[in-house]
């Protein structure tokens, strides 16, 4: 008995340090026509929040065919923590969000939370816990 509590207690203290791998799934809703692509970025943190095209990124920035109405966009091997979402419909694929006079944007987004806009938004008002498999519904804007 001894013998086998050891070795318990020896694989219990090698897997402690190791974060759960959790999965995001991110539903976009609301995509006008299938031209271009949605463009989904995932952040763990404000550091980089809205940079384009080098975001820091927790996963991968994730870009798909656009499809009419909804698609869904998965993330895995996330820790736990708060994580915010922005997604892009690059309907002319040129790669970035167009905008009007370089602030008002031309091309659908959404931001988790789906936050009142009147300004750029900030990572706290996007900002959502992920402590389990999660799954998120972000509305597109246009």
């Amino acid at each position: 008995m001894p013998r086998a509590l050891i070795l318990a207690s020896a694989l219990l203290a090698a897997t402690a340090g190791q974060a759960a791998a959790l999965e995001l799934r991110v539903t976009v809703t609301g995509i006008a026509h299938a031209n271009g692509q949605v463009r989904t970025a995932l952040y763990d943190g404000p550091d980089g929040f809205r940079d384009e095209p080098d975001a820091r990124v927790v996963a991968t920035r994730a870009a798909a065919a656009a499809e009419s109405g909804a698609m869904t966009v998965v993330f895995d091997g996330l820790s736990a923590g708060e994580h915010a979402v922005i997604i892009t419909h690059d309907e002319n694929g040129n790669g970035r969000m167009d905008r009007f006079l370089g602030m008002i944007p031309t091309e659908g987004y959404g931001l988790s939370n789906d936050p009142a806009v009147t300004g750029p938004p900030a990572f706290a008002d996007c900002a959502f816990p992920v402590t389990a498999d999660t799954s998120i519904v972000v509305p597109l804007n246009y």
